[in-house]
Parts: C-alpha cells; structure tokens; sequence
C-alpha cells in the first residue's frame, strides 16, 4: 500500500493506472497488534481503508494465485465469481509473509497466530472470556487449564503479545473477586538461548528477568513437543493442559512466491537486485518479507524481514518505478537499522537505539514516538493519539465481545430452539365435520 501511496502523489496526471489486489480491503500496521489486542488502541485505528486513501487507484479484493514475468500476467481470484488474468506493464510484488509453522500434533487444532487484526482481537476476546469461566465455574482442572496461557516463540510478535496481554489480564483482575494475577500462568517458550535477539543479548536478558518479575515463565532451549487436545507437552519434561496457545515462531515468504516463473533464493525469498528490480528484469519489483534484498551496509548478507526495513523499501522502490518509467537513474536501496523497539505492556519498554541500550518507561515511550510516525496517513496518527491520550485520563474497557468470534450462534440457537418446540407440539384436531 506504501509504494501504491507514493507513486499515486508522484505520478503525472494520464502517466499510468494503478491497479491494487489484495486480499483484504485495507492495509494493517502490525507493529501496533499488540496494542489493540491489549486494548491500548481502538482496533479500526490500526488498520488503512485503501479505498479511502488510494482515491483513482483500481482496487480488487480476492487473491492472486500464480505470478507470470514471461507473459507479464497475473491470475486473479475474487472472493466469489470466476477468476480472471490481469496484464501489466510493471509490477510491484509485496505479498508479504505467513507464519512459520512446524510439523506439531494438535498444533493445527489448538494454536493460532499473531500476524492479522482478527487474530489480535481472537486473542483479547479468548483471554478476557477465560477469565469470565474462571470466575464462574468450581472446577479447579478446569480453572488451571483456562488460566494457562502458552506464546510460542520470543521474538518481537511473541514477546510484544504476551507482555501486552499479561498486562491486561492483571489489570482485569480486579474485577474478577477472588481472582489474582498469582493464579495466571504465562508460559513463553523459545528454542534457543535468548529472546528478543533483535535489542540485542543485554537487552534481551534484561526483557527475561522484567517478565520473569512480573511471574511469567521464560523458558529458553525448549521446544513445543505436542498440544493434542490442549495438553501441552514440552521438550523439558513439563507437560501440562492450556486452552490458549499462540504461535509467534517465525515467518517464511507468502507461499505465493512459488506460484509462478519467479527467481527464489533457498530460503523460497524473491531475488532481487540493490535497486528492488526481480533479477533478470527490468519491470518488476519486489520487496519485504518476500524478498531478498541485498544489505549493502552489511555485503553478503541479507534485510531482515521487519517493518523498518518494509517500510523504507517501500518508499524507495516506488522511486525507482518512477525512475524507470521515466528513464532517469535509479539508486540502490541503503539503510543501515537505526535499532529497535518493543513494548512489554504499560509504561514499559525495551530499546537499543544506535546502540543505547535503554529500558521503562523512556523506551515505551521512544516505542510509542516512533511507531505513530511510520503509520500511515495523518488521520489515523491523530485516532491513534487520541486513544493513547484516553488512556491517561480512563481505565481500558475490560469487556469480552466473545460472540464476535460466532456472531449467528444466538440467532442457531433461536431457530433450532423454534424448530424443536415445533415438533414437539402436539397436533391441533379441528373439530367441525362434514355433515351429510
């Protein structure tokens, strides 16, 4: 959506037609998941209409299912009707990632990811209901395995989503008589030997003793084992029940990239050059998580798949479309990381910003700053600030809309219910008669 943005207030009036396909109609600013999940921020104040702000672009809701550069063409699936083939004369290939996942019994029963809106507002919605079972039922097993909750990889997703929902979960306590945070439990678990490797190692020590503070478990060197039926087995030893089980684990290249004639790496990434062109064309361009960009600030290696660097790319490959349509010159894509930023719920963050290592209530605060500069659009920079300023004056709703997850269930319940009493009706006899 960046790129289309850029080249819709660059290009000349009649210069080219933008067409946009994607499958939803709106573009999500991820980093900010954590906080609508947790209830920082108004969850439609995350996401862009494209409609809205990509005014005399084409855009199409539904799916792309295979990628040509021979024929320059794109196969096109709507959400419903046939499908169609769309030519290009340039293309820009942003598909982005999905998650990462393993080959786990129960994993694909039990777990769900923390990459999308829906997911974040899954995940508030679960959270909060449990805590309403907890205080409405007598059964211990059932209480233990509705307060346990298990995040699965310690990166920013998994790290930022745990802490920002342990928080809400403590603050909702206190509405819950006779519940404390002391009867949660909050499980992270990571295969390696560290969490949050992208604030680097003193940081992310520093991250696993605050959460560890805070009671949660952090459970490095260990892996998921199994979770068939909610039972969680890990690679410890420690086996336990958990009806919340979220998958941060990781991302790989949308599976999309292997859906036609496009240049891969090993890692199923989009090759392309310092100038974000698809190797061996002059026409098309990749660029994200997709892609495997070049990073000439550290030569032989690659871009991390973040958002600093999805954002920049952006920005720059919208340029060098310019530059090419145009024939003028290009220039390759550059940007050494500034450092990163993480949130770990309230007034608390973590950040190594060239090279300052910072911690609390100033690193929250440096993760707010930035990440409300690199949201699109002035419109949702002042709905984001807005909330955060209610925030400071108003304690968060601590409500559960669960029947958004199943929104016909009352109205099945209804018919059903008209559908038995109907049968169970006893005949009506009339009582007049033929006379003869």
């Amino acid at each position: 959506m960046l790129t289309a943005l850029r080249l819709r207030k660059r290009l000349r009036r009649g210069e080219a037609r933008i067409t946009v396909v994607n499958l939803d109609s709106y573009m999500t600013y991820q980093p900010f998941l954590p906080e609508a999940a947790a209830g920082s921020v108004e969850p439609r104040h995350v996401v862009v209409f494209l409609r809205r702000v990509l005014t005399g672009c084409e855009i199409l809701s539904g799916r792309v299912v295979r990628v040509e550069l021979a024929s320059r063409t794109v196969d096109f699936e709507p959400y419903e009707g046939p499908g169609r083939r769309l030519e290009y004369d340039y293309l820009v290939f942003a598909p982005g990632s999905v998650s990462r996942t393993l080959l786990i019994p129960g994993l694909a029963e039990c777990g769900i990811g923390f990459k999308t809106l829906e997911e974040a507002i899954h995940l508030r919605n679960h959270v909060l209901a449990q805590l309403d079972l907890v205080a409405s039922t007598t059964d211990e097993r059932v209480r233990r395995r509705a307060l346990a909750f298990v995040f699965v990889g310690a990166g920013f997703a998994g790290v930022e989503a745990l802490a920002e929902l342990e928080d809400m979960a403590t603050d909702a306590c206190r509405y819950f008589p006779g519940l404390t945070p002391g009867d949660m439990r909050w499980v992270l678990v990571e295969a390696s030997d560290k969490i949050l490797p992208e604030v680097g190692v003193e940081m992310g020590e520093w991250t696993a003793r605050e959460l560890r503070r805070r009671g949660i478990e952090v459970r490095t060197h260990t892996l998921l084992r199994s979770a068939e039926n909610h039972h969680i087995v890990l690679s410890d030893g420690e086996e336990f029940d958990a009806d919340t089980l979220v998958w941060t684990a990781g991302v790989k290249p949308n599976p999309l990239v292997k859906a036609g004639d496009l240049p891969l790496d090993s890692h199923n990434r989009v090759r392309v050059d310092e100038f974000l062109t698809i190797e061996g064309t002059t026409f098309a361009f990749a660029a994200g998580d997709c892609a495997a960009v070049p990073d000439l600030t550290r030569p032989g290696e690659t871009t991390q798949p973040n958002a600093q660097h999805a954002v920049r790319q952006a920005t720059r490959l919208a340029d060098n479309l310019l530059a090419t349509l145009r024939g003028e010159e290009r220039k390759p894509y550059k940007h050494k990381s500034a450092g990163s930023v993480a949130s770990l719920g309230l007034y608390r963050g973590v950040a190594n910003i060239y090279g300052h290592r910072i911690r609390g209530f100033p690193a929250w605060l440096l993760h707010r700053t930035y990440h409300l500069s690199k949201i699109p659009t002035f419109n949702k920079k002042v709905r984001v600030m807005m909330d955060w300023t209610l925030g400071f004056f108003f304690k968060r709703e601590i409500v559960s809309l669960g029947a958004m997850q199943y929104p016909r269930g009352e109205f099945e319940f209804a018919a059903r219910t008209t559908v038995q009493e109907t049968r169970e009706r006893p005949p009506v006899h009339s009582g007049a008669g033929r006379h003869g």
